[in-house]
């Protein structure tokens, strides 16, 4: 029974939906989440139709011209960022850093709350979606929406989203799902899930850290971290995060999942992630020193996984884009990218 609920610590909360063009119009209909986030200055909130009918919410920020030094680095045209949340989150938690950010160095940034999250519809049914329809969800939006291959950004589950995603272009697999997945320009998987899933986290946390897995079962399979202000902090951010900080987050994560992301029985038994073609796209594997979900061993596997070496950064827990020291992985990422623009 311990592994079993705790195998659900990270459950998921996604959804499919389409858009005809492009994002439509800003939000002109009652709110979803009973505590809204409200957009800073510059962003907006749009809606992309899926082919389903349902629309997914986008929180938009375009990019700001960057001061341009020299000719050479006015001619680099910037990748779009395309952001997938994880579980009890949604487009909101890239809003409030990263997306200002990555702006102000010149990228359009578009952050997506999956179906059954934030702002977006919710299919029918008890969940929200699969591994398979989340991922082309995202491929929907980028198709329909962006005019040049743009760097997927996944957190958490979000990054095993971003992992099939990988796989469905270099193996085929979306022509065998009558689904499109355009390329990408690279990938991000910050605190991801491993291409294994999580079974292996779980276990690894009942034998070596079993009041961990205690805690980790109460706060996230339980939802716990929902009204224990404590464990909310423990489970997702780092000891020096102040209270009200967290107890922010805490109520928008307690509106953002209206469906646990995915059947996770269903789930491990479709991992792991196919395989790729080492080298065969450009990716970036980041952990935190600090997390409390995702230990080093998982970490580890994504970076294996990809051929990588991953970068772990001290002083950041889980929720690395909310963390009270958030621009540290955010500047680790401004680095790669820019080492990617000019390849």
């Amino acid at each position: 029974m311990a592994a079993a609920s705790l195998i659900s610590f990270l459950r998921p909360n996604l959804s499919s939906r389409k858009i005809t063009t492009r994002p439509l119009a800003v939000l002109n209909k009652t709110p979803k989440m009973r505590v809204p986030y409200e957009l800073k200055q510059g962003q907006a909130r749009l809606f992309h139709q899926l082919p389903s009918g349902l629309n997914m919410e986008v929180i938009e920020q375009k990019g700001v011209a960057p001061v341009v030094t020299d000719k050479k680095s006015s001619e680099i045209e910037n990748p779009p960022l395309v952001f997938v949340h994880g579980s009890y989150h949604a487009a909101w938690c890239w809003a409030d850093h990263w997306l200002p950010f990555f702006s102000g160095f010149g990228f359009d940034c578009y952050a997506l709350s999956l179906l059954g999250q934030g702002e977006s519809d919710a299919p029918t049914g008890s969940v929200a979606g699969t591994l398979q329809t989340h991922a082309s969800d995202v491929a929907d939006f980028i198709q329909k929406t962006l005019e040049a291959p743009p760097v997927l950004l996944g957190h958490s589950f979000g990054g095993l989203i971003v992992q099939y995603y990988i796989a469905s272009i270099r193996n085929g697999q979306g022509l065998a799902m009558k689904t499109s997945y355009p390329d990408l320009a690279g990938a991000v998987l910050a605190c991801s899930v491993p291409p294994s899933g999580n079974s292996g986290l779980v276990w690894r946390y009942l034998f070596s850290k079993p009041i961990a897995a205690f805690k980790v079962t109460r706060s996230l399979a339980a939802k716990a971290f929902q009204t224990d202000l404590a464990l909310c902090k423990e489970t997702f951010f780092s000891s020096t995060m102040e209270d009200h900080q967290v107890a922010r987050y805490q109520e928008l994560m307690k509106e953002s999942s209206r469906l646990p992301l995915f059947d996770l029985r269903k789930l491990n038994a479709s991992l792991p992630v196919p395989a790729v073609p080492k080298s065969s796209i450009q990716v970036l594997v980041l952990g935190a020193k600090d997390d409390f979900i995702v230990d080093a061993e998982g970490l580890n596997e994504t970076g294996q996984f990809y051929g990588v070496s991953p970068i772990c950064i001290e002083g950041v827990a889980h929720d690395m884009m909310l963390d009270c020291s958030w621009e540290k992985g955010a500047r680790v990422i401004i680095s790669w990218l820019n080492g990617l623009s000019t390849k």
